[in-house]
């Protein structure tokens, strides 16, 4: 007898669905599983093996094949255990009941249990634009499955629960959908700007920085707030809406990022991967294609704490997904594009001892250390930082001043008014964000007089910008006339966005 079970499998962050057919027949004993299989669910057949006679059922003594069509497409992780024990206990005729419509996801344990797995959220939401709408999945993945609406799901902690529930003998109850907009109303962050002492010039940019979605570098001595400055980061970003909680939460949730959260990410990432981090682990892949850590911080912020210190091979690699917002990852077993679509915000002294221009301190640095130090970071990527500004020291009597400073909460209600702003300008475009836009959004919406642009060509000649450069001082110029409630750009505006241009 055959029998069918489905199940998902995952490519990138699309889900893939698998139809397990399993076929019980005389023969000596054997448990096959074919169709292109990795190790992993080879190895399936000894824990459903185990499972299922741990369970109170009997494993037939037959010869077992197990089909994963399409026969094509490479079936990796421990997702498809379930359903393999479903349809080897169905086609053994040891459960009667439909399984059709129905897709069944979890790891099985030796003694019948079920664990949690990795990418549920994308699974589920690929499932149901293609039709399904019923779910057994571990109790472990309930949280992350709870805010997919029309899913229907049933949490079991056990494979006998699974086959009690199928068989009518005591069905489980389905989950109840969440709601997103509660987790949003208490957010507690660690770090506040109200904390950070002086810094008024890195304040301001930092803030328009987040306002239009530009990427900025902090260049400053050791010690003087810049990576307290970075962190605060997220406290200022808009809060994310559902539909970026859930693309990002996706993306967390093939990397086994959500089990120790309420199910869903509703604060804005900040990755901050250490400098001897490889290339991979930045931009994502290895063995089975795995988000990196510019994909991880989809939505949010990735910071680059003391960038020429990183590898300048994997600085280079930012180039590409800074400017799409997407990443492809091409590697022998396949290629899969992730979404990146990050803030970034770099850090890094002005020589390597800190010192350079400081009133206080004598650089020791020679002139070929402080040239070859900046040029660890190329031109090309110093052309894709928007803000680039100078982090001071802070004098004694601004860190002991009691004078209550703004804090996140206050920035962050100004910063929700101009990206309304952007929404409003943007709202026939595919783009959000002054950041975003192409050389056609800005002769469209960044209009300059006759006095802007002689303020700009003065700018470039001068200061040797690249068009990208130009391009991009523009894009700061309309973010700071946001901020000011400007429908027009002026030539204040202008000045001010080519002041952050130091690099």
């Amino acid at each position: 007898m055959i029998a069918k079970a489905n199940t998902y499998t995952l490519i990138g962050l699309s889900g893939i669905p698998v139809s397990v057919e399993v076929d019980v027949n005389n023969g000596l004993p054997a448990f096959e599983i074919v169709g292109l299989a990795d190790t992993a669910v080879k190895e399936a057949k000894e824990r459903v093996r185990s499972a299922i006679k741990n369970s109170g059922k009997v494993m037939p003594t037959k010869r077992i094949t197990a089909n994963l069509a399409p026969a094509d497409v490479k079936k990796e992780g421990s997702a498809l255990d379930l359903a393999l024990a479903v349809g080897l206990l169905k086609s053994s005729a040891q459960l009667v009941c439909d399984l059709e419509g129905v897709i069944f996801l979890g790891e099985l344990s030796l003694d019948g249990s079920l664990r949690r797995i990795n990418g549920v959220l994308p699974i589920i939401i690929s499932a149901i634009e293609q039709g399904y709408k019923k779910f057994v999945l571990p109790k472990d993945n309930a949280l992350e499955a709870s805010f997919v609406s029309g899913a229907t799901v049933y949490p079991a902690q056990s494979l006998n629960e699974v086959v009690e529930h199928l068989s009518g003998i005591k069905p489980i109850s389905p989950l109840e959908l969440r709601d997103y907009s509660s987790l949003t109303q208490n957010i507690v962050y660690d770090s506040d700007m109200s904390l950070v002492k002086g810094q008024a010039v890195a304040k301001r940019a930092l803030e328009i920085a987040v306002a239009g979605g530009h990427n900025v570098l902090f260049v400053g001595a050791p010690g003087t707030g810049k990576t307290m400055l970075a962190k605060c980061l997220p406290t200022i970003m808009p809060d994310m809406t559902f539909e970026e909680a859930l693309e990002t939460t996706k993306i967390h949730s093939v990397c086994g990022y959500v089990k120790d959260t309420d199910g869903i990410l509703y604060t804005r990432p900040f990755r901050s991967p250490h400098h001897t981090a490889s290339t991979v682990s930045i931009t994502g892949g290895g063995t089975h294609v795995k988000p990196g850590e510019i994909s991880l911080a989809h939505n949010g912020v990735l910071f680059l704490d003391e960038m020429p210190e990183y590898n300048r091979a994997t600085l280079e690699a930012l180039r590409q997904p800074l400017e799409d917002g997407v990443i492809t990852v091409s590697r022998a077993s396949g290629t899969v594009t992730y979404p990146a679509n990050v803030m970034l915000c770099g850090s890094m002294n002005p020589c390597p001892c800190g010192n350079l221009g400081s009133p206080d301190k004598v650089c020791t640095c020679t002139p070929a250390q402080i040239t070859k130090y900046k040029s660890k970071i190329s031109g090309p990527l110093l052309d894709r930082i928007d803000i680039q500004v100078e982090v001071d020291s802070v004098k004694y009597s601004e860190l002991t001043e009691v004078q209550s400073a703004e804090t996140s909460q206050t920035i962050r209600a100004r910063v929700n008014k101009v990206r309304a702003i952007q929404r409003e300008r943007f709202k026939d475009e595919k783009i959000l964000t002054n950041s975003a836009m192409g050389e056609r959004q800005i002769i469209k919406y960044c209009k300059l007089s006759q006095e802007c642009e002689s303020v700009l060509k003065s700018a470039y000649e001068r200061l040797h910008l690249s068009p990208r450069a130009r391009s991009r001082v523009i894009k700061v110029a309309r973010t700071i006339a946001d901020m000011a409630g400007s429908a027009d750009i002026r030539p204040e505006h202008v000045l001010e966005a080519v002041s952050y241009r130091k690099y």
